[in-house]
């Protein structure tokens, strides 16, 4: 069996124990994808987890996708593996901006540090976290970086100030002002004559 199959026997183990917290269920490259309401999220994987058809013991990551189109706008999708039974297994959550998602840190602790990157890029609020704040962007930051919807410039940026041995905040900046471009290919699609092309054959 390669790596990233399924095998029949996990399959049905699966969507036979979790018959009843599965939204949904559907393959792709090979992979089992579960779909589960948040109240379900930690009852999923802790049974996959300690299931021994399945022992799915290693929490491999967690990741936000937007869809800002959506009531719910948010998926959150956790991957997991099982060493024992040799395949992989996805699990996906779907929330809105101010609807948190019960913390699995329980359950893997590995995932700790993935759903504060989660609340901090996207806002995505998971309760019962042991420590839930920003872990990349700067102190103070409003918004929420793959959101696209944060400040373009803030009021202050933080350096290290080699002279003074310490961390300082300073007003922000800019070596340049900021651009606009108009994303047309040069060399097509554009209803205007570019400087030098007046010449050329048509």
């Amino acid at each position: 069996m390669a790596h990233e199959q399924i095998s029949s026997d996990v399959r049905d183990a699966v969507l036979e124990s979790l018959e009843d917290r599965i939204e949904d269920h559907f393959f792709r490259f090979g992979e089992l994808t579960l779909v589960v309401t948040p109240e379900n999220v930690v009852k999923v994987m802790t049974t996959l987890r300690d299931d021994p058809k399945m022992q799915f013991i290693n929490f491999v990551d967690l990741c936000g996708v937007d869809f800002p189109q959506r009531e719910k706008r948010f998926e959150v999708v956790y991957h997991l593996l099982s060493p024992r039974q040799n395949c992989r297994i996805r699990v996906k959550t779907m929330t809105a901006e101010d609807d948190p998602v019960p913390s699995v840190s329980d359950v893997f602790p590995a995932a700790d540090w993935f759903e504060r990157e989660a609340y901090d890029l996207y806002g995505i609020l998971f309760t019962g976290h042991p420590d839930l704040r920003r872990i990349l962007t700067d102190y103070g930051f409003e918004g929420y970086p793959l959101r696209k919807d944060f400040p373009l410039t803030g009021f202050v940026e933080v350096r290290y100030d080699e002279e003074r041995k310490q961390v300082v905040y300073e007003p922000v900046d800019l070596r340049q002002e900021f651009r606009n471009f108009d994303f047309l290919s040069p060399w097509e699609g554009t209803e205007y004559v570019l400087p030098g092309d007046e010449k050329a054959p048509n």
